[in-house]
């Protein structure tokens, strides 16, 4: 009897390397950090990581440059509060790559399924895709040092 299930979860372990400064991502912990199953595959997911890290180290390449020049080779020698002993400036590189790569597999997703109950749930995923870029955003912004908000007096 065969025990094949679809959406069985994916062990292995794997790292996608980052450009040295910036920390690298591991794949295992980013699949379970937003909840993905086997349904996903571990080529797919690391497109969105890909994709997400090209996209985030280029609005950040004017702070790397500046935190270069200060003398800190990695974002992780950069003087930070701390949580679980872990930067939280590395903290919050990861939740930009995480929320922006979410963002990405539930915009793919919605591909999937053309039926009645694929479009509803297709519609039950823009609010999170939204809230994903939302806090991809914020991630993005509390690095830069800058609020969340724009405001500008037409």
């Amino acid at each position: 009897m065969s025990g094949f299930i679809a959406t069985g979860s994916t062990a292995e372990a794997y790292v996608i390397s980052n450009d040295g400064f910036w920390p690298d991502i591991d794949g295992a912990t980013l699949r379970a950090a937003i909840r993905l199953d086997g349904s996903i595959s571990d080529a797919r997911l690391e497109v969105a990581a890909v994709n997400a890290l090209i996209q985030v180290n280029q609005e950040l390449r004017g702070l790397k440059a500046s935190h270069q020049a200060d003398g800190h080779a990695v974002l992780a020698d950069v003087p930070a509060d701390r949580i679980n002993d872990e930067s939280c400036l590395v903290l919050l590189y990861r939740r930009a790559i995480y929320c922006t790569a979410a963002a990405e597999l539930s915009e793919r997703y919605r591909s999937f399924d053309s039926t009645a109950e694929g479009n509803r749930n297709a519609e039950e995923l823009t609010p999170s895709i939204d809230e994903y870029r939302r806090d991809a955003r914020f991630a993005i912004r509390d690095l830069l040092g800058v609020g969340h908000c724009t405001v500008e007096l037409i």
